[in-house]
């Protein structure tokens, strides 16, 4: 027997240390629920769990960050719920203005309805925002809209560019062709009661002129009159309405009363439709109206005009993008672009109705008709949009779901199964107390040695 060393104690109190410390760690994991609590836990589930907990937060912000993108949406395209209420209004009034009852003063009255409701489009787009960030006015710097072509009602074919677009119709002699809200009759350049009637005045000495089927040859006006050789303006004088004239080798021309005011030549009536697509293209340009330049009309009549389309200085496009993804990556960027919704982004500011025939609101149906498109067009790109982020938000939500129960497995302490070991622990604490106190007790045989 000895003293100096009390080994069965020295193992029983080694023993109770460690399982004391593994009591210590089973009541720290069950108090934290955590199995993680430091690196000397379990190194590589450390690293693996807090990778996992920044793609998880990271997600959790990008869905959060979705919702706002949705809110924002929302808001803009329920502006343009408004807008387009407005707008179908006009085309109302427009139409109602195009009608031939109306007097000036009802065209006053409905040009002031149509001038009010412009004047809140601006409004709206200038006051709608979310979180101070304006929605509808566009963003910094300027740009010029260009007005959607318009054939002015006539009859042909419109090809509509960038900046330029081309109308091709046919003008023909000898046709009725509506022009400006006026039917006229078109006639063959020359062959005008006056212009006939002046060409021949005007004819040299010796010329043939025949008028309806009589040669007549021109004298000298100081010459003396015999026979059908006549002065120019004693031929000129027989020349009728109805009259078939031929001079020199010229076709014969059937001559046509131009006093009337619906007897139009066709160069006369290029020229008005010239002027008539001018004002259908011009409106809503008020930065730079539109210029239509007429071709010459082949054997066909078939002309070509040119229309440099008008324009409307209006605000860039807003464009921001929402960050939906927990890395930095491009695709991780959904863009929302907003055009800008006002009066002259519309193509509609300083819309006119009034005038004398009705024409003006027959050409502003078609504008207010480009607005509602232009409107009808954005809204369904924001409804895209939402959709997407709708999308979006709800794969996000999944991830994350799926991701922390992953980190759950690593990080998270199965209270269960540490309960187990606990209750082992707290046991085998018991139990090696129980064994050191016995331990101690045992060298105390050496006293009876002593006595």
């Amino acid at each position: 027997m000895i003293v100096q060393h009390n080994i069965t104690a020295m193992n029983a109190n080694r023993m109770l240390g460690l399982t004391t410390g593994s009591l210590a760690k089973s009541t720290e994991k069950l108090s934290s629920g955590y199995r993680i609590n430091r690196a000397a836990d379990d190194a590589a589930g450390l690293t693996i769990s807090e990778k996992m907990r920044k793609q998880i937060r990271g997600l959790d912000q990008a869905s959060t960050n979705a919702e706002d993108g949705v809110s924002a949406v929302q808001t803009a395209e329920g502006a343009l719920t408004e807008v387009h209420s407005m707008l179908q209004r006009m085309n109302e009034l427009a139409v109602q203005a195009s009608n031939g009852t109306n007097s000036e003063s009802d065209r006053q009255a409905i040009q002031d309805e149509i001038s009010q409701l412009t004047t809140e489009i601006d409004r709206v787009s200038e006051t709608t925002k979310f979180n101070e960030t304006y929605l509808l006015k566009g963003s910094t710097g300027d740009t010029n809209k260009y007005m959607k072509a318009h054939d002015a009602g006539f009859d042909g074919t419109l090809v509509d560019g960038d900046k330029k677009a081309s109308f091709e119709m046919t003008v023909k002699e000898g046709e009725k062709l509506k022009i400006g809200g006026v039917e006229y009759d078109v006639y063959a350049d020359g062959s005008g009661l006056s212009d006939l009637q002046t060409s021949v005045s005007g004819a040299t000495a010796g010329t043939k002129i025949t008028v309806d089927g009589t040669e007549y040859t021109v004298v000298d006006a100081a010459g003396t009159e015999t026979g059908n050789s006549l002065h120019a303006s004693t031929i000129s004088a027989k020349i009728a309405v109805g009259s078939k004239v031929k001079v020199g080798a010229a076709d014969a021309v059937t001559a046509v009363d131009d006093s009337k005011s619906t007897s139009i030549k066709q160069s006369d009536a290029i020229t008005k439709i010239t002027e008539e697509l001018k004002q259908a293209n011009s409106i809503g340009a008020v930065d730079g109206d539109a210029i239509v330049t007429a071709g010459t009309a082949d054997a066909n009549g078939k002309v070509t005009f040119e229309i440099e389309k008008g324009y409307a200085t209006v605000k860039n496009t807003l464009s921001f993008n929402l960050h939906v993804g927990a890395d930095a990556d491009a695709t991780n960027k959904i863009t929302v672009d907003i055009d800008s919704m006002s009066a002259a982004g519309l193509g509609i500011k300083d819309i006119n109705v009034k005038d004398t025939t009705g024409m003006a609101g027959t050409y502003a149906i078609d504008a207010i008709n480009d607005a509602i498109a232009t409107v009808s067009s954005q809204r369904s790109a924001l409804g895209a949009v939402q959709n997407r982020l709708e999308h979006t938000i709800a794969n996000l939500d999944n991830v994350v779901e799926n991701t922390t129960s992953a980190e759950s497995r690593i990080r998270d302490t199965d209270m269960a199964e540490e309960m187990v070991t606990y209750s082992k622990n707290s046991i085998l604490q018991q139990a090696g107390q129980s064994m050191l106190a016995q331990a101690n007790q045992a060298n105390q045989g050496v006293l009876s040695l002593l006595q």
